[in-house]
């Protein structure tokens, strides 16, 4: 059966209020996927790109658990998310309490870069949800402040970079300090990989493997297309002109490298744009000021790395821009879902070098779609694009080439082709086939003689 509405879920109606206050009525793809297996208690390995509501996805089923099965006295927490950032942690632990704001359920957040006082109330008090990173969770059970013993269910959210950040030994540590848990739900922007399909394997119970990429019905609310630049300066000059248009709000600029984020600010900054920025070795507090300058509306213009903005959920982002196109269509993905978000539409644009073209096509076989063109009078490229060329006259240089192969095959038509074998021995006399089976013998009567 195909859910379409969140009423269809049997969800308690504090949850359903709660989703009404927020202007949730339809479930995304992923959570209508995801939410009927894991309210059966069913552990689920989950694919779902950032943007595509996986965050609830996990949330409604865990709330409707403890909603089902009230405790009856406090206690430790019940249920335990381990998120990969701070950033992350908190963003989930704000979802949960928006989701639970008609139900008397605790949530609590144990990060990293918060001093040991501010967690003290996690310890002492009844909690029922606990956001955490890995590392600052497991100090804290590794000194006996964080009791394990009464977790039923075992969320991991954005587990693909939690392995790529060298996690993996970590959530294997809290998995068995948990492992009287009930459920374990795994979510992962892609199950690609040897490495996520083994720690899956040894984490999850015969899991229910649901995954998702946006509907087209989702897709759409973003609009999707490119510009073609001749070179990077050309690039920047397309940026520029774009940023500086009326629709353009508030925007989040995507690089490959951790080195163009800093080029491109000063890009900006000489063309008068005020940026912000976010790379992967930043400082905690660095990191918060940047994207409370963009949130506050001090700076409209966010640079960021794939790495840095991971997990980030920044509100009412009307474009995204690929400075750099990435390397993969999930990545494209998870990009452009910084956009469009909660019902809303959103605008995608990349900026297109002749060497992009094939991740261009890429992308677009990816998304089952192909990005269309556009072009700013002023700006035109002056380049032709790689399939044009292919599709043109051929250069001076290509037709002297072909010139020369026509002649030389003129010349020996009519030949008679020649073998090496017949040629090697020309001028030579031909032995007679007798001398040559004789000549061995006689060899061997000189030597015995």
């Amino acid at each position: 059966m195909t859910v379409t509405t969140f009423s269809e879920l049997e969800l308690d109606e504090s949850l359903l209020d709660a989703l009404q206050d927020k202007g949730f009525t339809r479930p995304t793809a992923i959570q209508a996927e995801a939410i009927p297996p894991a309210l059966e208690g069913r552990d689920i390995l989950g694919s779902a790109p950032t943007g595509t509501g996986k965050t609830a996805a996990y949330l409604l089923p865990v709330m409707q658990h403890l909603l089902d099965f009230p405790r009856k006295k406090s206690g430790p927490p019940r249920v335990l998310i381990l998120t990969p950032t701070r950033e992350l942690a908190m963003q989930v632990a704000e979802h949960a309490k928006e989701l639970a704001a008609h139900t008397k359920l605790d949530i609590a957040t144990i990060t990293g870069g918060v001093a040991y006082m501010n967690h003290a109330e996690v310890f002492s008090e009844n909690q029922d949800i606990v956001v955490a990173t890995t590392g600052r969770l497991l100090q804290y059970i590794k000194e006996e402040n964080f009791d394990c013993r009464a977790v039923e269910m075992l969320i991991l959210d954005e587990a693909d970079r939690m392995l790529d950040m060298g996690f993996a030994q970590d959530i294997e540590h809290i998995s068995g300090e948990t492992r009287w848990r009930k459920q374990t739900m795994l979510f992962s922007a892609t199950l690609e990989g040897q490495a996520i399909k083994d720690f899956a394997e040894r984490l999850l119970d015969d899991p229910a493997e649901v995954s998702s990429t946006p509907s087209v019905r989702e897709r759409k609310k973003i609009h999707q297309w490119y510009y073609r630049a001749d070179n990077v300066e050309h690039k920047t000059a397309l940026l520029v002109n774009l940023l500086g248009q009326s629709d353009v709000t508030r925007s989040i600029v995507f690089v490959r490298k951790r080195e163009r984020v800093h080029e491109l600010a000063g890009w900006l900054r000489d063309a008068g744009i005020q940026t912000c920025y976010l790379e992967g070795e930043m400082v905690q507090a660095k990191r918060n000021e940047a994207i409370k300058r963009l949130t506050d509306g001090r700076v409209n213009v966010l640079i960021a790395t794939d790495v840095a903005a991971r997990g980030i959920d920044i509100p009412d982002v009307s474009h995204v821009f690929n400075f750099d196109l990435p390397r993969g269509g999930d990545t494209y993905l998870h990009r452009i879902g910084r956009t469009g978000r909660a019902g809303r539409k959103g605008t995608a644009i990349s900026l297109v070098e002749a060497h992009d073209h094939l991740l261009l096509g890429k992308i677009g076989r990816y998304i089952q779609e192909p990005l269309k063109s556009r072009v700013i009078d002023e700006l035109r490229p002056t380049t032709r694009t790689p399939s044009d060329k292919l599709k043109g006259k051929p250069s001076k240089k290509v037709k002297a080439r072909r010139e020369d192969k026509k002649k030389e095959q003129n010349k020996t038509k009519g030949r008679v082709k020649q073998r090496h074998r017949d040629t090697k021995n020309v001028g030579k006399r031909r032995q007679p086939a007798s001398v040559k089976q004789a000549a061995p013998e006689a060899e061997g009567t000189d030597k015995q003689s």
